[in-house]
């Protein structure tokens, strides 16, 4: 058995025979609730997998060094428990969490059905990563003057849309997860953050159903590196979402779901 044991919370119709595993792999300080947001847009032939990560959510941390190969090694390995050692699968991976989907694929390539990227990590090197500038087109002090500065800091650093409807799906997805957050679990992971290997350069190429989308304004991981893994995918949908950082399902969640919508019907129809 896995250690530590995942916190997991399963969406979606198992009674069905052609049901498909769904993973859905969450980004550094937040938990698996921060992409439940768009649960709704998913069709009941997808079981979807939430998971927390180790030191973030309930799952607890990792013993010893506790880095991006560590995690991705725990990830593996949790996925078998969850699903079997050679169950088919999906995933969804956003920001972090797209580089360890990424790595999965390279792990298990002949499982992977389909991959959904949202703002993924690509390299996880921050000096070496093209950028977003992050403009706020319509700033609100109304809101933003009005928050405890530990509440809002995030939200303000890492998303452009400062309406009160992108703070409520902050506050509902995205804030518990950061107030459970294993903060010398996040430190050993910030130490270790690297992967051994580059995914694409162990696939080649990946032929299932993809989608990578991004934001323009996104000042974390940018939009031109994830641009460049295109000639891997060559059946992925690439978009760069205008007005939309590096949260941009809270950004533009409609836009965000209808992509995802899109990519899942994709996926269904290749099974």
């Amino acid at each position: 058995m896995t250690q530590p044991k995942a916190n997991v919370v399963i969406q979606g119709d198992d009674a069905r025979e052609d049901v498909i595993p769904v993973v859905f792999v969450h980004g550094m300080g937040v938990d698996h609730r921060s992409l439940m947001l768009l649960d709704g847009v998913f069709p009941d032939a997808m079981r979807r997998i939430y998971l927390d990560l180790p030191g973030f959510g309930k799952t607890p941390a990792l013993d010893g060094m506790g880095g991006l190969p560590e995690m991705a090694d725990w990830l593996q390995s949790t996925i078998d428990d969850i699903i079997g050692p050679r169950t088919a699968f999906a995933m969804v991976g956003n920001s972090m969490g797209g580089a360890l989907a990424r790595e999965m694929l390279a792990r298990e390539p002949e499982r992977v059905l389909g991959l959904a990227l949202i703002a993924p990590v690509v390299d996880p090197r921050h000096a070496h990563r093209k950028v977003g500038e992050h403009i706020i087109a319509d700033p609100n002090p109304k809101l933003t003057h009005t928050l405890p500065q530990e509440q809002v800091f995030d939200f303000v650093t890492m998303g452009v849309n400062q309406s009160f409807e992108a703070w409520r799906r902050y506050q509902r997805f995205i804030l518990p997860g950061v107030r459970l957050c294993d903060r010398k679990a996040c430190e050993r992971l910030g130490d270790r953050y690297f992967l051994n290997d580059v995914p694409e350069q162990v696939f080649g190429t990946f032929s299932g159903p993809t989608l990578i989308v991004t934001g323009h304004e996104d000042q974390i991981v940018g939009y031109e590196d994830q641009r460049a893994l295109l000639p891997h995918y060559p059946n992925a949908r690439f978009v760069v979402l205008e007005n939309a950082g590096h949260n941009l399902h809270i950004d533009r969640p409609e836009e965000t779901g209808r992509l995802l919508a899109e990519w899942s019907g994709r996926l269904v129809e290749s099974v």
